[in-house]
């Protein structure tokens, strides 16, 4: 059977939405959960391919995990060293992620290499580098990554570029390593807070998350416990810009303003108006935007990749025209060629899209590449004339919890079909 999202556009958004759990908290948080002994509680989570895999890749560790009342229940009581193989690494990329926990934990680990979403080249060779450094024996063969850690010591490690996985790997490697790590040139994605906040509360010593410079103090053993999990940037980010591209009034739940500062900056350039609250977020858009003049992603705390499919989207139906440029990966410009079928006027050279909006985009059938080219061909298909068909809608369901609900209770005519 064949899931498709059927779209019937032209209505403006109206309502509130509330955001779930980060996904890419969740992700690591749950690798995390090897370093623990006893029973742990995560809140907020939310039904995703991403984290169900993650679950099964738990499971073969011999961590139990069940969902209640939108949290996950971890259970590691009988958490052992096994090899990690394609099968469960090709489904989701922060497989990669349990290389540090269980590497710190047992000394050793052997993963085959993440799959993941196809937006370009997002080599682990950081990761590998960083555990080398502390001392780490490692052998890739036969498409896997195996990692001896008999020599492994606290150390000090500086990164050639501040990678959010790598850092997130490093962080949980030390946790139980005798003595002082320290973490230079780290990336300060709030995720990455999160995690450091979720590793203190199981009995870690970590400081700096959020800083370009992390210190983890080792300790013998870490324990169970319960933690809340932080609402989701992206998803909070795509409903924003979704409610731009519609128009509407929409107050988004979650939606932390202390991580959505570069996208608010933007979008206060737009015409839109904008009322900011701690943890909510308020757009209201009444007439077509002006596009922005020149966007650029960047790591944290600029304008993310994640959102810049999104962001496409609006510059395509905004008044004027916008020059994106994507520094992290060369191809996340997936969602363009079928932007274009809809009568977006879009050019492209390397990593430069030159985007000039059009009046209107119309409906048609469109199929996403990746995760948020996916979550982005929803939001055109919102605003078009006519009926869109997004097909491949597996890719949005590993990062947005059943989408066509969320949207339909702000307004929008948007349905899933099964098709044999």
């Amino acid at each position: 059977m064949e899931e498709r999202l059927i779209i019937n556009g032209g209505r403006k958004l109206q309502g509130k939405i509330k955001v779930d759990g980060a996904k890419n908290a969740f992700l690591p948080i749950m690798a995390g959960t090897v370093l623990c002994d006893g029973q742990i509680e995560l809140e907020n989570y939310c039904d995703l391919e991403d984290l169900n895999s993650m679950r099964v890749i738990l499971k073969t560790l011999g961590i139990d995990s069940e969902t209640s009342n939108r949290s996950l229940y971890i259970d590691t009581k009988n958490v052992k060293n096994e090899k990690i193989t394609h099968d469960l690494t090709q489904k989701v990329r922060a497989s990669i992620f349990m290389l540090g926990p269980l590497l710190g934990r047992f000394r050793s680990a052997v993963v085959a290499y993440p799959g993941g979403c196809k937006i370009g080249a997002r080599p682990i060779d950081l990761h590998l580098k960083a555990f080398r450094t502390l001392g780490a024996r490692i052998v890739e063969k036969h498409g896997y990554i195996y990692c001896f850690g008999e020599n492994l010591k606290a150390g000090d490690v500086f990164f050639d570029f501040p990678s959010v996985g790598a850092t997130e790997s490093l962080m949980m490697c030390a946790c139980l390593l005798d003595g002082e790590t320290t973490l230079k040139n780290v990336a300060r994605e709030p995720e990455i807070v999160d995690l450091q906040n979720f590793l203190n509360v199981m009995g870690a010593n970590v400081s700096g998350a959020g800083t370009d410079c992390i210190k983890i103090v080792g300790v013998k053993k870490m324990h169970g416990g319960k933690f809340a999990v932080m609402p989701d940037r992206i998803v909070a980010g795509t409903y924003l810009l979704a409610t731009a591209v519609c128009g509407g009034d929409v107050l988004v739940e979650g939606a932390r303003v202390k991580d959505n500062e570069s996208l608010v900056s933007f979008l206060k350039q737009t015409a839109c108006q904008i009322e900011t609250f701690n943890d909510k977020i308020r757009l209201k858009v009444s007439k077509r935007l002006s596009s922005i003049e020149k966007i650029e992603t960047r790591p944290f705390p600029f304008f993310p990749t994640d959102l810049q499919s999104q962001m496409m989207v609006l510059q395509s139906v905004s008044k004027g025209v916008c020059l994106m440029q994507e520094n992290l990966f060369e191809n996340r410009f997936g969602v363009v060629p079928e932007l274009k079928k809809m009568g977006a006027d879009i050019v492209i050279k390397d990593r430069t899209a030159l985007v000039k909006g059009v009046e209107k985009l119309y409906g048609a059938n469109v199929f996403a590449s990746d995760l948020r080219a996916g979550a982005s061909l929803v939001m055109a298909g919102m605003k078009a004339e006519g009926y869109t068909t997004v097909h491949n809608v597996e890719f949005i369901d590993r990062g947005y919890e059943k989408i066509e609900e969320k949207y339909s209770l702000l307004g929008a005519d948007i349905k899933r079909i099964e098709i044999e």
